[in-house]
């Protein structure tokens, strides 16, 4: 059984370092979890790990065995919004900051299958907030997008260029919500070799 990688498959998850690239993201189905806060603290931001997870690896486990298709569970993804986006490049206040974390499932899984994996992850030891995960399509269309390597906290001058630099010059405006893409495991490799692709849709501008 063939088992596919999408970030080998897909092209909206290629990215390079000290580039910034314009992509057309297609139509996507994803498990997500809302919240609010600080990541490194709050534990509603804990609490979605703990229910995004099981699920996915439920979903890829029953495609496998009852769709005969298996694939690799993609990396962990995030949207992040807040009432002042400078407090992304500025003062960094996370505190401030909403999120969507977010895990890519393969548009062959429909809401039964999906269904079907909450409830047997619910039946023991119930995470806390898996009655929170869903499963929906995020549209973005065209963004702009680049890999950053380091720390998480590093990322304010590569977002500072892609914001106010990169997407100015090209006659375009940011649209839709701030995205990462984990490729790394922040608990298996140091800050200063996380890989986290930096993404944000876009629109032509309005002069």
């Amino acid at each position: 059984m063939t088992k596919t990688d999408f970030k080998k498959t897909l092209d909206c998850y290629r990215a390079k370092h000290g580039e910034f690239r314009i992509v057309e993201v297609p139509d996507l189905q994803y498990l997500m979890v809302d919240g609010r806060g600080d990541p490194n603290t709050s534990p509603a931001y804990a609490d979605a790990l703990k229910a995004l997870y099981p699920v996915a690896y439920k979903l890829k486990f029953a495609s496998k065995r009852e769709l005969g298709r298996d694939y690799v569970v993609p990396p962990l993804e995030g949207l992040w919004w807040a009432e002042d986006m400078d407090s992304f490049t500025t003062s960094r206040d996370k505190s401030q900051w909403h999120w969507t974390l977010m895990i890519m499932v393969p548009d062959w899984i429909d809401h039964e299958l999906f269904a079907a994996a909450v409830q047997q992850v619910g039946a023991k030891d119930r995470p806390n907030s898996l009655s929170d995960v869903r499963m929906e399509k995020l549209l973005e269309g065209r963004c702009v997008q680049t890999l950053h390597i380091g720390p998480f906290d590093d990322e304010t001058a590569v977002l500072a260029r892609m914001h106010h630099e990169f997407i100015a010059e090209h006659g375009l405006r940011m649209t839709g919500r701030h995205h990462e893409i984990y490729l790394s495991d922040p608990r298996k490799v140091t800050p200063e070799k996380l890989r986290t692709i930096l993404r944000q849709p876009v629109t032509d501008r309005l002069d």
